[in-house]
This record gives structure tokens, sequence and C-alpha cells, in this order.
């Protein structure tokens, strides 16, 4: 068998399709027969090149996933294959190792930690590991160090999280106290000898050596992740002790290579600074002591930040999580009390270094802009940019360890950290209380240690030290967000007004300095003074309109700009005039399709906080945006890019607030008034419909003539608003025909017929539309409402599915689904039984009922056991049907459970005697139903 399944796995490399295919067909036959994982196995392991061993792996990693059922007691894995699998995974090459060891890791999740059915592992790996090469310092050991401990890692990889959350307190899982009592503990006791051996040999790396200190350090940052096995206790301090010497030896003055030891040295680094921050935040009871070396090691690490600018990614990784260390010592108990001490030579030589401008920032900024918002500007706004958190920097962090030094609470003394007396004369009566206060070090250190760079000027601009200082300034700024909103308010006056608010009136202003502002205002935003934020909005707007320059782009200045302003409106800041700002904001739309995206959830942001006082700008907003997206739209798209989801959110605000700033009482608007208003909805109508139009009907082009494509089911809720807007626009059957509203409608019942996306704010637009549709079919009548003819030749003879049909589909699917769409979707169940246009013969309405009814009654037996509100919208729908054919509905209901018709008429008498939410229908109805059934009408009696 093994020379077969060799042949098939190198056929299913070929580039002929149809070989490919009768490969795996074959493959899979043989999949069925019981000696196949072995033979597998035994090609991974042995076949005649690279490619086919790891064709078979990568084959047998997936067959594995498909075989593995933990609730198949059939799946269990034979004890013989096991040891297989193991003694095979100690003798391949790496890059085998790398694919099968995902093999072990499925069964060891589905026999070992779960179920505890591989007793043999423990003592089998442990004997191979003790017996390897490195370990036992034998080069001709049949079994492979590295390969051995990349097990072990598998191994314990599933107990670096708690195994039930449920518990508040999870002791530690007796399969991991096993594997560190047997294994780790012992490889811990030899973990000197290779540290010492690698120290002395720093000049030429052992990759071997290095890449097994590694691995033993990732094995023990896994187990002590979440737990702390008591095995383990006693290795700990002589473990630490040893991972400060190999940090202790790293070089942050040369390059690394994906070949070089240097590298896996920076890893083992990494992984050690990470059991230390496992350590800090989870076992303080057995780190306490540890801490003054820890701290010792990670300030000697963090003052290689000078260098920053030289150094590569796992270099400056390092420095980032040793920052974070810190951090996390800081917030433990005795935490301040160690690195207090330190923390003026740590702002001078270590964190404000890292903070400053630099020449490999700017290359990243005038290189690709975005990536440098992305990597450099932490803060809350990245939700308004799209900034990701996914790239892990020394200024990052050294943001984080200052905003945590800010808010330390100094020692009990009413004198500042530079001596200078704080404290005013005290009033009579107030007694000592102020010679006790505990101030914010960032009040006694921080705040003043910042106030000695100078802010740029007309004078000293062009100065490339004092532009590259301030940026540290501001972006120290931005990390003291928190100790700043916890003064009193005011405070922050002084510090807005000198050292922010100048930088946007300097001619030479550095864009690096205004993007660093825009950024810490959007932070500060919440605690900013009334009488401050019109001069702070006429300066952001000033941000949003600055063009680029000749060599420095300024997007991150218009993307940070953008996200201040809607933190200012989000935090209740009406703009005097919303004309200017409307205007800048549309005129650099279509400019750039990231900086779109964000200028329309800015746009979004504007119009809700204006409401009325834009509301007369939005039917021309809504004109010239709906044009700029349609650019966006093209045939056969997938997925829509992020311009054209915020796009639609922006028209569907809009849209929703033109609706609102119009009375409720039509008779209180004047002719004028009344005149405009129709005036805007027809022109808001047209440019939605013709939005729609492309979005939805417009030819697609698919890639085989055999596929039928598709309109994209996405932003369902927005374009359900949007088809809202057109329907409230018409006027007649003329202006109906126009904007294509029949076509338009049937579109977007066959895409909410197959909705899925089940949210609680996803789906309210399409039951407000849905009950817009049956308002104007009843009106006017609308084409395909109720039936569709059958499609011409050479299509199949199947009839389409109509308007009806598809929103009763969403209907059905809705009640059985969360509370809120079961309300919203019982709710509309008797208006669509009930549309006037149903002809006699059809059997749509009682398909509709059918499947009503099939629906409510389902869900009701998943809730039947408890009274609860959905009862009564659920008893309802069946009530609704009933009274248009009882015999169907009772035939239905005894189909499903035995007695389910008896079921429901106790059910009935539950809520008829009980009281009563209006909103769905009158009680009247249920009652109805339950008089006309001859069982139950002593119920309403």
């Amino acid at each position: 068998m093994e020379v077969q399944i060799a042949q098939l796995i190198n056929d299913s490399f070929n580039p002929d399709v149809n070989v490919v295919r009768t490969a795996t067909e074959a493959l899979d036959r043989l999949s069925l027969l019981p000696h196949f994982p072995y033979s597998l196995l035994s090609v991974a392991s042995g076949g005649q090149d690279q490619g086919q061993r790891i064709g078979a792996a990568t084959y047998f990693k997936n067959f594995t996933r498909r075989s593995i059922n933990k609730d198949d007691p059939n799946s269990k894995v034979s004890k013989e294959f096991k040891e297989q699998l193991l003694r095979t995974l100690l003798q391949v090459e790496a890059s085998v190792l790398k694919v099968l060891v995902e093999v072990f890791r499925i069964i060891v999740v589905a026999e070992f930690v779960e179920n505890d059915f591989w007793p043999e592992l423990v003592p089998d790996l442990q004997s191979a590991i003790s017996n390897s090469n490195l370990i036992n310092d034998n080069a001709s050991s049949q079994w492979n160090t590295i390969n051995a401990l990349t097990v072990l890692c598998a191994l314990v990889r599933p107990f670096q999280y708690f195994l039930n959350p449920k518990v508040a307190k999870e002791p530690v899982p007796p399969q991991l106290e096993l594997i560190t009592k047997e294994i780790l503990v012992p490889i811990l006791s030899v973990f000197p000898r290779l540290v010492e051996k690698a120290l002395s040999s720093i000049s030429s790396m052992e990759l071997e050596l290095e890449k097994s200190l590694l691995l033993i350090c990732k094995c023990t940052h896994l187990t002590v992740r979440s737990h702390m096995p008591s095995a383990l206790v006693h290795s700990v301090p002589s473990f630490c002790r040893n991972l400060t010497g190999l940090l202790d030896s790293l070089s942050f003055d040369c390059g690394v290579t994906p070949e070089d030891g240097h590298l896996l040295r920076l890893k083992t680094g990494k992984r050690s600074l990470l059991i230390f921050s496992a350590l800090v935040t989870r076992h303080r009871k057995y780190s306490d002591k540890l801490m003054p070396d820890i701290i010792n090691c990670a300030l000697r690490i963090v003052k290689n930040s000078t260098n920053i600018s030289k150094l590569d990614f796992p270099s400056e990784r390092i420095i980032s999580l040793a920052f974070d260390v810190i951090s996390h010592i800081l917030e433990t108990g005795p935490g301040w009390r160690l690195v207090s001490p330190h923390f003026s030579s740590l702002l001078d030589s270590a964190i404000f270094p890292a903070l400053v401008l630099n020449g490999k920032d700017i290359s990243e900024w005038e290189e690709d802009s975005e990536e440098f918002i992305r990597k450099n500007l932490p803060s809350e706004l990245e939700e308004i940019s799209g900034w990701r958190e996914d790239l892990f920097t020394a200024r990052k962090s050294a943001i984080n360890l200052l905003g945590v030094i800010s808010m330390s609470r100094g020692p009990p003394t009413a004198t500042s950290w530079n001596g200078s007396v704080t404290s005013s004369k005290r009033k009579k009566g107030e007694k000592n209380k102020r010679d006790n206060q505990r101030y914010f070090m960032g009040e006694l250190l921080v705040l003043p240690y910042l106030s000695k760079y100078p802010i740029p000027s007309d004078v000293n601009a062009l100065k490339e030290g004092i532009v590259n200082d301030y940026f540290g300034v501001l972006m120290a700024y931005g990390g003291l967000q928190d100790f700043l909103k916890e003064q009193k308010p005011g405070y922050v006056i002084p510090l807005v007004r000198s050292r922010l608010l100048p930088l946007y009136t300097v001619p030479l202003t550095s864009p690096y300095l205004v993007a660093a502002v825009n950024w810490i205002i959007g932070e500060l935003a919440s605690c900013l003074p009334e009488e401050m934020k019109e001069d702070i909005y006429t300066s952001l707007l000033k941000a949003l309109a600055m063009p680029d320059n000749e060599n420095i782009p300024c997007h991150p200045v218009r993307v940070s700009a953008a996200g201040a302003i809607s933190e200012l409106l989000e935090n209740e800041y009406l703009p005097p005039k919303w004309l200017p700002l409307l205007q800048v904001v549309i005129s650099r739309i279509d400019m750039e399709e990231e900086e779109t995206s964000i200028l329309f959830q800015l746009l979004s942001s504007m119009v809700e906080a204006g409401d009325e006082n834009v509301a007369d700008h939005i039917p021309y907003m809504v004109s010239s945006l709906a044009g700029l997206l349609s650019k966006f739209i093209h045939p056969g798209l997938e997925s829509w890019p992020q311009v054209l989801e915020k796009g639609f959110a922006a028209l569907a605000v809009m849209a929703q607030s033109w609706e609102n700033a119009v009375p409720e009482d039509s008779e209180q608007i004047g002719s004028s008034s009344k005149g405009k208003w129709v005036s805007g909805q027809a022109t808001i109508g047209i440019a939605l419909s013709a939005l729609l139009q492309q979005t939805w009907l417009m030819p697609m082009q698919p890639v085989d003539q055999n596929d039928q494509v598709s309109p994209t089911p996405t932003c369902m809720d927005d374009l359900s608003t949007l088809l809202r807007s057109v329907i409230v626009s018409v006027t007649g059957s003329d202006v109906m025909l126009q904007l294509k509203l029949s076509e338009l409608i049937l579109a977007w019942a066959d895409l909410i017929a197959d909705w899925h996306a089940w949210e609680e704010s996803e789906d309210l637009s399409i039951f407000d539309c849905i009950r817009e549709v049956v308002n104007l079919n009843s009106k006017y009548g609308l084409k395909d409402f109720v039936s569709r003819q059958m499609p011409s030749p050479p299509a199949p003879p199947v009839p389409l599915q109509s308007i009806i049909e598809g929103i009763g589909a969403f209907i059905s699917e809705a009640i059985r689904q969360y509370p809120s769409a079961t309300w919203r979707a019982c709710s509309c169940v008797h208006m669509l039984l009930h549309v006037p246009c149903y002809p006699t013969e059809t059997e749509v309405k009682q398909s509709l009922s059918v499947y009503f009814c099939q629906a409510a009654f389902s869900h009701f037996k998943e809730v039947q056991s408890k009274p609860c509100p959905l009862w009564k919208p659920l008893l309802l729908v069946i009530s609704s049907c009933y009274l248009c054919y009882p015999d169907i509905v009772e035939r239905i209901l005894e189909k499903d459970v035995k007695g389910g018709f008896r079921i429901w008429g106790s059910a009935l008498a539950s809520v008829c005697t009980g009281s009563f939410e209006p909103g769905l229908l009158a009680k009247s109805e249920i009652k109805l139903a339950a008089s006309r059934t001859r069982e139950f009408r002593w119920f309403i009696k």
C-alpha cells in the first residue's frame, strides 16, 4: 500500500486537474482501509523525496482532522499507532516534523488532554528526551533533542490557557502536573549546563544548542502562562537566573538573518521576557523574591532604546517586552518600591529616547504613511481610522510604561520630585491633610521633565533636534491621558494652550508634529474645557484640509484630524458653522480610498451630531456621494472594499436624518417647507435608486457561463435603509417606474431570503423596509409581488421566487432566531397574510402560513418548558395562520408533536387569562383563534 500511496501523493502535485482529482478520490477510498494511516505515516517519514514526504504528512494532517471526533468513541486511536507516530516524530526531518506535529497535537487534545487515554505518552517521551543527543550528550543517539522538545511543546500547548473558564480558580490539570514532574523539571536541571555551554561559545553559536534553549523556554512559558505546577516551584529561581544570563548576553548592535544563531538567541530572549511577565502577573507568590533581579535585567535592556533607529524588528521587540515587564511589575504590590528609585534615569535614558522621532520613523512616514500610523500611534482612534495593533514597537510599550508611571502615587509628602514645595497656604481648620497627600508621579516627575524641551517656533523649527525631541514630548503627552483625565477640570488648559495649540500656527511646523497633536487632542477630548473647544476645532479643521507637501505625505495629519474631530463631536461639541466642515470633508472624499473610508465615518458622526443643523445639506451630499461610491462598485466583486461599507453606512445615516428632520404632524409643515422636503426627498430618492441599481441590478460577468452570479449580500442593514428612503420618495406610479422600484425590491427580497447574519443591530432596517414595501404595494401595486412568471427558454421551467416569498423566507428564519428577531418577525406575519392582492387561485398565502406556523411552533417547543415573553408572539403567529387555514395548521401541529394541537391550546389559555402586552395585535385575535377551535372554546369563558 505504501507504494500506491506514494504514487498517488505524487499525482496530487500534477498540473493536470483531472489527474489530481483522480488521485484524491483514490486516496479517499484507501483511507477507509484500517492500515491506511500506518502506510501514510510510513510514506511521510520515508518517502523518496522531501516533496513527497511533506505531501504525505499534509494529507495525513487533514485526514486526522476528519477522523478524530471526540464525541465518537469509535474514533479512539490505537495504542500501536500512537507509539509509531511518536517514534516517527522523534526522528523525521524538520520540514516534515513541522507538519506531523500538528497531527500529534490533534490526537493529544482528544486522547490525552480531554480523556487521558494515553498513559504511556509521558514516560515514553521522558525516556526519549533523557536519552536524546543533546541532553545525554551523545551525538549517536537515535533520538533527536530538537524533535523531542518540539513534541513536548505540542504536548503542553493546550494547557497554556485555562481549560474550564467557568471555574473561578481552576486547579492545575493533573496531566500538566505529571508532564512537569516527569519531563520538564528534569530538563530544567540540565538547563544551566546548556546555558553555560551556549554563553561560552558566543562567538560561534551552535544552532542546534540555540534551538534547544529556545524550545525549553517555550515549553516553560506555555506551562506557566496560566498555571503553576507544584513540581516546578523549586526550579523557578534557578531557571530565572539562567534566563537573566541569556538576556544579558543579547547583542543590540548587529543585524540578524534567519540562519543566524543571534536570531535564535533573540527569540529565546523574547520568550524569557514573556516568562517574566507571566510570573509577575499570574504567579506573584513565587516571583516576589525574584523581582529585583528581573527589574535590573529589564532596566539594562530598555537602555538600548537610545540606539533604536538602528535596530531590526527582533531586537526592538525585545526592548518593547522589557518595557512591558517593568509596567507589569509597577502594577504589582511591591513594584513601586522596587522601580521608583529608577524613575528619573528610566525616563531620561530609556523611555524618552524610545519616543523621539528618528531617521527610521521619517523614512517609514515618507514611504508608507499608513504603516507609520499603524505602528506608532497607539490611540483609541484606531477604530475610526482602521489602524491595527498588530505591530509591537518599543514606542508603544514606552508610552504605556510612561502612563503607568504617571498614574503611580509618589511618597506621602507635599514636596514635589525636585524638592520644591507644592502645597499652598492652608486655610484655617484644614489641619495637616495636605502634608500626607500623595501626588501622582505625572505631576511630580513626568510633566516637569517634559517641560524642559522647548516647543518648536519660527526661530528654532528648522533645527532637527528640536522637532525630533518635541515629537517625543507629544508621544509622552499621549501616554498621560489617564493621568490628565483624573485631574480637576481645567488642569489641561495650560498644557493645551502653551504646548499643543501653538504648533498649528507655526508656519514651519512639521507634519509629524501636527499629526501627533491631533492624536493627543482626540485622546483628551473628554476632558477638554468648553472655552477651548472652538479654538481646538478651528485648528483641527485646518489640519483636516492640509494638502500633501512635495516630499512629505500628510495623510496621517488628515486621518488623525478626522479622528479627533469625531471625538469632539461625540463629546457634545457642536461647531458654530457646519458648512465649512462639510465642504472640507466632501472635497477630500474620493482623493484616496483609505482616507475616503475614514472621512465617510467622520461624515456619519457629523450628521448624527449636527441633526437639523446639517439637514439642509443632506440632499446635495447624498447626490454627490452616491455618484462617488458608484466608482467603487465593479462586477463580480466577491467582497466589498471598506470604502463601500463606510459609504453605505454614511448614506444610511443621512437618509434617516433627513426623514427625522420632518415634523411628525404634517399639518405643522408650511407649504414652502413641505415643498422643500418633498423636493429634497425626490433628489435623495433618484440618487439612491441609481446607486442601488448599480449595486443589485448591474449585469454580472461570471467566470463560467454556467455559473449564476448574484449580488453581494453585504451591508443589508444600511442598504435596506437606503431602499426604504427610495420608497418614501414615491409620490405616484410614474415615479415608482422611474425609480425601478419593482426591480430593486425584487432583488432585495432575493437577498434577504438567504440572510443569516443575525445580530441585534443588523436587521432592524430590514423589518422597517418590509412594512414600507407592503404599504407601497397596497398603494400602487408592485410587479412580481405575489408571483412571478415562468422564465423564458433556455432557462429551466422552474418558477422564480416572488417578492413576498423572499420576504416570507426571511421572516420564517427570523422567527427561529434570537428574541429580538423573533419579536420583529412575528409582528410582520399578520400583515403579510392579509395583503389585499392574493389571487384566489394562488397557493402563496397557504405556503406562507405553513412556513410561519412550522417556524413558530418549532421555536415554541424550545421555550415551552418555562413561560417567557416569547410565548406571546409565537402563539400569535400560529393563531394568525390558524384563522387562515385551520385544518392545515392542526395537521402541522399534530405532525410535529403528538398532542401538539392541545399543547398550543393550553398555551393559548395561559395567554388569554394572563396579561397581554400591546404592540403586535389585539388580544382579541388570539381569543378569536381559540373561539374557532371547538376543543378550546372554554378557554375564553
